[in-house]
C-alpha cells in the first residue's frame, strides 16, 4: 500500500459493555459480514456527520462527547442496551480491504438494563469473564483490550495496549 499523507480516515467507535459481575458482552459477527465474518467482537460503528451536526454545539465552535454518543448509539442499535459511565480503553488504526485507513477508538460502558436485542449483523452473544473470553474466536487485539479493562476495573493501572513479544508484522 502506498501512503498518502492527505488520506482521509473513517472513524469507528467500539464499546465494551461491562455488567455488575464484571463480565464483558461479546457478540458474534454474521458469516455474511465482509470483514471478519463469524468472529466475536464488541459493539461499534462509524462516526457519521449526523451523529453531531444535527444537535446544538456545546461551545461556539465545538461538539463534545462525540465518541461517547457514538458508543451510546451503537450499543442501542447493535445489542439493544442503553449505557452509562463511558470510559476510554485504547485506540488503533486498521487498514480496510479497500485501503481506507480506519481510526478505531475503543471505549467501555456499563449497560442500563439486561435485555439484549441483537441487530441482524450479529448472530449470538455471551457475557464472559476474562478467562472465559479465551475460549472465543475474538477479532485480534480485543482480548488484550479486555485484559486492560479488567485491570482498570480491579483498580490497577490499565497501561497501554502492547503487542506480543516476537510478533512480526509482514
Amino acid at each position: 500500500m502506498k501512503y498518502d499523507k492527505n488520506q482521509v480516515h473513517y472513524v469507528v467507535v467500539t464499546c465494551i459493555p461491562v455488567n455488575k459481575e464484571r463480565k464483558f458482552l461479546i457478540a458474534r459477527r454474521a458469516e455474511w459480514e465482509k470483514a471478519m465474518p463469524g468472529e466475536w467482537t464488541v459493539p461499534g460503528g462509524k462516526l457519521e456527520v449526523l451523529d453531531y451536526a444535527l444537535r446544538d454545539k456545546d461551545t461556539k465552535h465545538h461538539w463534545y462527547n462525540v465518541f461517547e454518543n457514538v458508543c451510546k448509539k451503537e450499543m442501542k442499535e447493535e445489542v439493544g442496551l442503553e449505557t452509562k459511565n463511558i470510559g476510554y480503553v485504547t485506540s488503533m488504526v486498521y487498514i480496510r480491504s479497500d485501503n481506507i485507513p480506519t481510526v478505531i477508538v475503543s471505549l467501555w460502558a456499563e449497560p442500563i438494563g439486561e435485555q439484549i436485542k441483537l441487530c441482524p449483523a450479529l448472530t449470538e452473544y455471551k457475557w464472559v469473564s476474562l478467562e472465559e473470553a479465551k475460549n472465543y474466536d475474538l477479532i485480534e487485539g480485543i482480548y488484550k483490550e479486555l485484559e486492560m479493562l479488567d485491570k482498570k476495573l480491579k483498580g490497577e493501572n490499565m497501561g497501554e495496549w502492547k503487542r506480543d513479544e516476537g510478533f512480526k508484522s509482514y
